[in-house]
């Protein structure tokens, strides 16, 4: 077991820390008398804070504990379902220098936020480049801050385009070649059709407006680092009113089914396995959750095997899609005791064999690339292929320590679908978010 010097915690960006010490004043002596205690003797108990899965992170925790020889143990803690409370609950505990927080499975848009905030232990040089070997651009850049690895990537995803062959097949479209929004959504208009997206007033939707302003050559964010009152959105842009275009006309055309505007990924997942859409951009979940359906008697064999998928609908012709990025980075808390051995943890969790289970028992691709190519992985995911090639082209969410407010922004005035509009919604967007982030304005 290699022994390995624990380091200070970051001072920078304490503008921003403070930032987040407002939100969680409330929390303070609450978050304090949760902190766990750890025995002074004997190995340490670390503290993995996790996010809600199919027991996956509790038996690699298991195994990771078997694995240190007595050096430390694992226990694992259970993070809130959604991302937005899981941000709430860890910000207001580190806020309150919680040292019980040794290692957390991160969403991909808070990396930023919680290493502006010093909230992140350094990831030692050894460990940064030991965790980073053969791992896909996306997840590296995901969890890189200032030029400098803040996360360790632990498993990434990304959407495809799913469609039912044989309706792809009656309207001509080839889906061995790129297809566009426009040609989809014109076959599933000539074939009286839905397309399952999801236009709900929550992340989903800041995650599909990301993939097509980046698929159309923009960026939401043209200074991601930037102070808050010099932040500068790329929304009023070509790319931006092609993305707000195609929203636009998803609702116009009524392609979005009858509940477009509170359509998250599950609500997609069941127009599609029903047969009412037969196009859908989703993530990889929707394969296992079909073979349940069909276990379970919910889905003829025949449905499953009319399942197709491809890469993610580009904007223009000629030019390839940006598709939505996601997954999990690990990192260790700023104030854990024992950040040595929780970066020796680290390095057990994300190994490749650990990844090929993740994947196969609970659905989330791996980060390394040798992984797609493992037997046991294609046998249960025959696209694994089509999903390492879509997390090469994957676009990150903006990563800046104010993403809650440009998720936030976006929501509100690109929300409904069929209010969105590609004269005025970008300016009204820009306008909300730098005002809300020079306090001019309220979310």
């Amino acid at each position: 077991m290699r022994i390995r010097r624990s380091s200070a915690p970051r001072s920078r960006g304490e503008p921003d820390r403070r930032r987040l010490l407002g939100v969680a004043l409330v929390a303070v002596l609450s978050a304090t008398g949760l902190a766990a205690c750890s025995s002074d003797s004997g190995p340490p108990e670390l503290t993995w804070y996790i996010n809600p899965d199919a027991g996956g992170q509790d038996k690699i925790a298991a195994d990771c504990t078997k694995a240190a020889n007595g050096s430390y143990t694992i226990k694992t803690s259970l993070l809130p379902r959604d991302a937005a409370s899981q941000r709430e609950q860890l910000v207001r505990r580190l806020a309150a220098n919680d040292d019980s927080i040794d290692l957390m499975s991160l969403d991909p848009p808070f990396i930023a936020e919680f290493a502006e905030a010093g909230f992140l232990a350094p990831v030692p040089s050894d460990v940064a480049q030991a965790t980073t070997e053969d791992v896909v651009q996306a997840a590296i850049k995901n969890s890189t801050w200032r030029g400098k690895l803040v996360a360790v990537p632990f498993w990434a995803n990304t959407q495809l385009l799913w469609y039912r062959k044989s309706v792809a097949q009656k309207a001509g479209l080839d889906m061995s070649k790129p297809v566009t929004w426009d040609q989809h959504m014109s076959a599933a208009e000539q074939q009286r059709t839905d397309i399952a997206a999801q236009g709900i007033r929550a992340e989903s939707l800041t995650v599909w407006i990301n993939a097509l302003v980046e698929s159309g050559g923009g960026h939401i964010l043209l200074n991601p680092e930037a102070p808050a009152d010099e932040v500068k959105l790329g929304l009023e842009s070509d790319a931006g009113r092609d993305a707000a275009r195609i929203i636009r006309q998803m609702a116009d055309k009524g392609l979005g089914g009858p509940a477009f505007s509170t359509e998250n990924e599950d609500a997609s997942r069941a127009l599609f396995e029903s047969g009412d859409a037969s196009f859908m951009v989703n993530w990889p979940f929707v394969w296992p959750a079909a073979q349940d359906a069909v276990k379970a008697g919910g889905m003829e064999q025949s449905v499953l095997q009319d399942y197709g998928w491809a890469q993610y609908p580009a904007v223009k012709d000629g030019q390839s899609s940006r598709p939505p990025f996601g997954g999990i980075g690990i990192t260790v808390g700023a104030f854990s005791k024992h950040q040595a051995q929780s970066y020796d943890a680290i390095e057990c969790i994300v190994q490749p064999k650990n990844q090929v289970y993740y994947f196969i028992s609970n659905g989330n691709p791996a980060v390394k690339r040798s992984v797609f190519t493992d037997p046991e992985v294609l046998k249960s995911f025959p696209m694994a292929p089509a999903i390492a090639v879509s997390l090469d082209h994957a676009a990150p969410r903006p990563q800046t320590p104010y993403y809650s407010e440009v998720s936030q922004g976006l929501q509100n005035t690109w929300h409904p679908p069929s209010a969105v509009d590609p004269d005025t919604s970008p300016k009204e967007a820009t306008d909300l978010i730098t005002g809300v982030l020079r306090k001019e304005r309220l979310l």
